[in-house]
């Protein structure tokens, strides 16, 4: 009955912004803040300025006082320099590590599928969250799961300026794909000359069955700014190289085996009782070398008009070409598949391949923003773009290691353009908002078999897919000031969606190539908003926000399906064309108690999401293994989010920021697998509870510890899986330390340690063990 309720009172603000045509003209637009180079107008939100106009005060967690990047409604976090200074940031993702509710699934330093979890989007649910750097999207909206990660390598952490989250879909700025949330990296905008240069080393001693190995990385990175005085250019340009090998992903398991074949006998094997068998061997430690470069440039054209323009190229190597066998004969001669005799059993092993890609990938994106007749007006144009992208892998073991058979993917050149366009005016009481969002996602990829894995050799084609889709949605805002202390936010988005040029290829072993055309799809919704936020006393604020989302199917979604080797159709188990948009309600309610020295936020949420789309696996009608994303009827998740922000705890000068969650994520209903029903939904843990203490020795010596805990929570839609071990998404509690050291103004040496207390957790992969980072930084 409650979301039922929720549902009915999230499309009541629709009626109420039908009324903003009819908002008259009294007087001329009233121009807000003087254009910030690194932030359109209509996102420069002052949270400190109590003088402000009711709609212009915010409730933000964090800085409190540094201007918001994105409209915050809803639960909002803004992290600048106090809380990086407290984190050992190996990748720029690792910045937000201690935000409340908060998770990026980082699996080893350098990985490529870092995907981020707020509140109750899990780890595989990466279409949920919009993602900008310096404004511009990067968010790979080309698939829904672990593999589609924000393109977080744009920039490096140590041109981070400020991290800005917020939590659900409240503002009518942004699209359905902010049904998680929305999180803007903002850089250091080139306003002053200045270089920077800094240099970091990894050092991981890993154990685990077969593995008792120290892995090391290093990164260097480095920067500078040209920004004469009163010249109307500013230039900024970095770089950065990292290199790291982190542990091995994936464990292999033997299986029983059958039969009166003769089997090798081993040893080595590993028995383990939470495993379905013996683990035998493990993935190659993944070798990651990466190469950033990055330019930035701004231009005066007015004194009311300003153009930005970014470009960025990244080169990323990764090679798993060193599968372990812990498996040997008697003799000692390594085994690394086939049938094998252990403790007076037959088993098989298989599943050990060696694999490399290689991708180069570019950003290209162009800012507008001025002054025109009184309105702030903004427009992004960005084109992301996957230049080349290419996969090798041999097909087992031993190909691995002979360079035989294996497989060869290429992708055709995967990206998207962007388009983000405003203006933004006041009205006495009034401040209006309208805008334009746009998006064109595609993709294409062709596989082949190949003779030779490692220079693909004789590639005959095996399989195609591709696809696109387009987004266009416009909206309107006006935040009104109902009284000196109270502001009511009305927002109202309609977006159109269309996919189309969806395609699937095959080539089967006796018969010619197979085409086959997924049909063209169009959608559109409307989406009502609405925020009221209040001043209950001197220190007592209050902000209450509902909306709804409507996610329309990513591409990986819609057309990554198979063709069945028995129909040679498109076989209708594997991918569903057809998935219906995830539609969300949403609600937020928060407090915040300004205290003598620090803050107290609490936040009640809550959002149930109709045709949530998910990932399953089954067995189609010829008894093959497929999986396919299908929706769920209805997920329903609520919550509390406890936050405290305290200055000079026990002892003067001593800094801490904690936050407590408790989630209930729920399938509710789920009439095409009933047994899903009341179950905890996968990868959403009930607690997550982090925080960090910052304490300064002298003027030049900073200390910090930092802290990240998350309860077990369910690794199947089912609630059948769960456990602490390999395979499993498993419960987690991470420490870690960090000291800095400014040895002269521009000089600063760092130590910390991550996982200090040696916590071994799993998200499915093992997380990184107790590693050691070492950094050197000049700044001027």
């Amino acid at each position: 009955m409650l979301m039922l309720s929720l549902r009915a009172a999230v499309s009541a603000p629709a009626l109420a912004v039908a009324s903003l045509a009819a908002f008259p003209a009294f007087a001329a637009p009233v121009p807000n803040a003087a254009i910030a180079a690194s932030a359109s107008p209509d996102e420069q939100l002052d949270a400190s300025n109590a003088d402000a106009p009711a709609s212009e005060r915010v409730i933000v967690v964090g800085q409190g006082d540094a201007p918001m990047t994105v409209v915050p409604r809803g639960l909002s976090v803004s992290l600048g320099e106090a809380q990086f200074e407290a984190v050992n940031a190996v990748n720029v993702e690792d910045l937000m590590k201690y935000a409340p509710n908060f998770f990026v699934r980082k699996r080893f330093a350098g990985d490529d599928n870092a995907v981020v979890a707020l509140r109750g989007a899990n780890t595989i649910q990466s279409a949920r969250t919009i993602v900008m750097v310096d404004g511009f999207l990067v968010s790979n909206f080309l698939g829904n799961r672990w593999d589609f990660p924000p393109k977080w390598n744009v920039v490096g952490p140590n041109e981070v300026q400020q991290f800005d989250i917020v939590y659900g879909p409240y503002s009518a700025r942004y699209g359905g794909n902010s049904m998680g949330g929305v999180v803007s990296v903002t850089t250091e905008a080139p306003q002053s000359s200045g270089a920077f240069l800094a240099a970091q080393s990894l050092i991981m001693p890993f154990e685990e069955y077969g593995f008792d190995e120290t892995f090391t990385g290093y990164s260097v990175e480095g920067g500078a700014n040209w920004a004469p005085k009163d010249s109307p250019l500013r230039i900024r340009a970095g770089f950065r190289r990292f290199e790291n090998t982190g542990q091995s992903m994936t464990y292999t398991l033997l299986s029983p085996a059958t039969g009166t074949t003769p089997a090798t006998d081993i040893v080595g094997a590993f028995t383990d009782p939470t495993q379905s068998g013996p683990v035998f061997g493990a993935a190659s430690p993944p070798d990651v070398i990466q190469t950033q470069v990055r330019l930035r440039a701004s231009l005066d054209l007015t004194d009311a008009w300003m153009a930005e323009g970014l470009f960025f190229a990244w080169d990323t190597e990764q090679a798993l070409t060193d599968a372990r066998s812990f498996l040997t004969t008697p003799s000692g001669a390594a085994v690394g598949q086939g049938r094998v005799r252990s403790d007076g059993r037959v088993w098989n092993a298989s599943g050990l391949s060696f694999s490399r890609f290689d991708r180069t990938e570019y950003l290209a994106a162009l800012r507008l923003v001025g002054e025109l007749a009184g309105w702030d007006v903004r427009a992004n144009l960005s084109r992301y773009w996957i230049a080349d992208w290419e996969t090798r892998q041999s097909t087992g073991w031993t190909t691995g290691l002979t360079n035989g058979a294996g497989t060869q993917q290429v992708q055709d050149e995967p990206g998207w353009w962007a388009l983000d366009a405003g203006v933004e005016g006041a009205f006495g009481v009034h401040t209006l908002a309208f805008g334009l969002n746009a998006s064109l996602y595609e993709t294409a990829q062709d596989t082949f078999s190949v003779t030779s894995w490692r220079d693909a050799g004789a590639p005959t084609f095996s399989s195609a897919t591709g696809g696109k889709t387009r987004t266009w949605g416009v909206y309107a805002e006006d935040a009104i000031d109902l009284s000196t202390r109270v502001s009511m936010t009305l927002g109202v988005r309609y977006d159109s969606w269309k996919a189309f040029d969806g395609s699937i290829s095959r080539k089967p072993t006796t018969t010619a190539r197979i085409d086959a055309f997924y049909p063209e799809r169009t959608k559109s919704s409307l989406s009502p908003k609405i925020s009221i936020l209040g001043d209950l006393s001197e220190t007592l604020s209050a902000q209450l926000s509902l909306g709804s989302a409507v996610r329309f199917p990513t591409v990986g979604e819609l057309f990554q399906g198979r063709i069945d080797e028995i129909t040679q159709q498109i076989d209708p188990n594997s991918f569903d064309p057809n998935l219906r948009p995830e539609v969300s309600a949403d609600l937020n309610f928060i407090l915040r108690q300004d205290l003598s020295r620090g803050r107290l936020t609490a936040s009640v949420f809550a959002q149930e999401i109709e045709d949530a789309v998910f990932s399953f696996q089954g067995l189609n009608a010829f008894g093959n293994v497929v999986s396919s994303y299908k929706n769920i009827d209805l997920v329903r998740q609520y919550g509390v989010e406890l936050i405290a922000e305290l200055e000079d705890v026990a002892i003067e000068g001593l800094d801490v920021d904690i936050s407590a969650t408790w989630m209930d994520a729920r399938t509710v209903r789920n009439p095409s697998a009933p047994a899903a029903e009341d179950q905890m939904f996968p990868r959403i843990p009930e607690w997550r509870v982090s925080g960090s203490a910052r304490y300064d020795l002298s003027p030049s010596l900073k200390a910090s510890l930092g802290w990240r805990y998350a309860s077990r929570p369910n690794s199947d839609l089912f609630g059948l899986v769960r456990g602490d071990a390999y395979g499993y998404q498993s419960e987690y509690l991470i420490v870690d330390a960090r000291v800095n050291w400014d040895a002269t103004e521009a000089v600063r040496f760092s130590f910390g340690i991550d996982n200090l207390n040696n916590d071994k957790a799993y998200v499915a992969h093992p997380l990184p063990q107790r590693t050691f980072i070492l950094e050197a930084r000049w700044r001027r």
